[in-house]
């Protein structure tokens, strides 16, 4: 008797369960997940400046003057330029500091696919002439190893790293004031 009401239950704990599940995933944001290196440090890089090659930026270089944002973007990415104005304001009126990472979406050696390095500059010049420039400078992540290194699945994202070097947030998605009030702000604030 007791193995038959288990064989007819069975059905309705696994629909239940599978409820759930779905449920969650319909009222879940997809853009917010906790990511993996939330506490932990800032990935170890040796990268070059976009626009001054010579330059090399690291971590070190990057804390050096306390805590900052990490913005992954491209010009390619039509969110990203509906993010640079307000990035833009957060520099300029709260004095955030806001560092890019220039993620290339074309670059793919393997696929004998390169940038041209000299017209990204021209675009980056260009499009933050007419957004507005929130960084400080762009790290060049032709490759892609600091992003892929930070769990980067587009752009943009967001980090904020503190000052010493421990990632405090990552924010897939625009960064509007929605998004800076309710979420970075106060991780921004504790940070500084």
């Amino acid at each position: 008797m007791n193995n038959r009401i288990t064989m007819a239950a069975l059905p309705l704990i696994v629909f239940v369960v599978l409820l759930g599940f779905l449920l969650k995933g319909l009222f879940s944001d997809p853009r917010e997940r906790d990511s993996a290196l939330i506490g932990k440090p800032m990935p170890e890089f040796v990268l070059p400046d976009l626009m001054s090659p010579s330059v090399q930026h690291k971590v070190e270089t990057l804390i050096a003057d306390g805590p900052v944002i990490l913005n992954v973007w491209g010009t390619w990415c039509v969110t990203c330029q509906y993010e640079l104005p307000y990035l833009t304001k957060l520099r300029n009126e709260y004095g955030v500091r806001i560092v890019g990472i220039y993620y290339d979406q074309n670059h793919a050696p393997e696929f004998g696919q390169f940038s041209d390095i000299p017209k990204i500059r021209i675009d980056v010049k260009e499009m933050v002439a007419r957004l507005g420039n929130p960084y400080q400078y762009n790290i060049l992540d032709l490759d892609r190893n600091l992003s892929l290194n930070l769990g980067v699945t587009g752009a943009p994202e967001s980090f904020i790293v503190d000052s010493q070097g421990i990632i405090r947030a990552h924010h897939m998605g625009d960064v509007n004031e929605r998004v800076w009030r309710t979420y970075l702000a106060p991780i921004w604030n504790e940070a500084k």
